[in-house]
């Protein structure tokens, strides 16, 4: 029997990982499996870059748009989901696709999540109060000092993601970091990591480009439909929160637009950094042809199968 081979897909923002993975689906007759966890929720469609129907025509994709903004969705939550959707996809076909820009949605899926020691809820009150009073710089400042490794890697601006980083580590006065990459689980699959690269500047010119088309597409009248849920978690992300920073009259549309690719380019960084502390990573060319892409592929996925 064939070895299963789950291949993830990743690479920074903007660069054309879901053309990719559709263009591997396809050739492998596979399905796909989004780790994008900004394109879980329903609610939520022209600031996350959700697929086009064009582009969910062309291959069957799971975890997309699944959940409303309104329900609670850990990484916990997604990696039994989806282990589940798995096991059913490798029944059928001894390939499967993730795709996604979220590493550790990615991760959590191949390798299992790490332990974590349990936190006194009281201490996530005391932090969840700190935000509010003395704001996201607080936090920000708290963990750069505590664990300045994750501190890199991290969404900087995803108060509950710093959150969790700082409570683990003040209950373990120990790092965050340090509690990632403990010895993996047992998968019933092997895996391996194609990731697209572009030099710094042709994927800032995607980003500040794609910002663009999404205020063209009418972003703007999306994050005004969901200003009276600010609050809620799912929100919490780039494109929504700076805009919801215009519609408080704290700045103009245009400095607005600008904070938003501003911070997409720093979220690309920051996927670069997680990435390339991966050295199982197949890496190729954005602008590589199809022929090419899908030849070095396959010549991967043979490497795992017979390893």
């Amino acid at each position: 029997m064939k070895t299963k081979v789950l291949i993830a897909v990743v690479g920074p923002t903007a660069i054309g990982k879901t053309s990719l993975g559709i263009l591997l689906a396809n050739h492998f007759g596979a399905e796909i499996i989004s780790a994008d966890s900004r394109q879980f929720f329903k609610e939520m469609n022209i600031g996350t870059a959700v697929p086009s129907t064009e582009e969910l025509n062309q291959a069957p994709h799971h975890f997309i748009q699944h959940k409303s903004i309104f329900e609670p969705y850990s990484v916990g939550d997604f990696e039994k989901e989806a282990i589940e959707k798995l096991d059913s996809l490798f029944k059928l076909n001894n390939i499967a696709i993730v795709v996604g820009g979220s590493g550790l949605y990615v991760d959590a899926l191949v390798h299992g999540l790490d332990e974590f020691p349990e936190v006194d809820p009281s201490l996530r009150e005391k932090l969840n109060l700190q935000l509010e009073v003395e704001g996201l710089e607080s936090i920000q400042k708290e963990l750069k000092l505590r664990d300045p490794d994750y501190y890199e890697i991290v969404d900087t601006d995803n108060p509950h993601r710093l959150i969790r980083a700082l409570e683990v580590s003040i209950t373990a006065n120990k790092p965050y970091s340090s509690f990632l990459n403990q010895e993996k689980k047992k998968r019933a699959f092997q895996h391996g990591y194609v990731g697209m690269q572009a030099p710094r500047e042709i994927i800032y010119e995607r980003i500040n480009t794609r910002v663009d088309v999404m205020m063209e597409n009418g972003l703007l009248e999306e994050v005004r439909k969901l200003y009276p849920h600010r609050d809620l978690n799912a929100l919490q992300t780039v494109g929504y929160k700076e805009l919801f920073e215009y519609l408080d009259g704290h700045c103009s549309l245009d400095f607005a637009v600008s904070e938003i690719k501003k911070n997409t380019r720093r979220f690309a960084k920051r996927q670069l950094t997680w990435l390339r502390k991966n050295p199982e990573i197949l890496w190729i060319d954005h602008n590589a042809s199809p022929e090419d892409m899908i030849n070095r592929t396959v010549e991967f996925v043979k490497t795992i199968q017979h390893a």
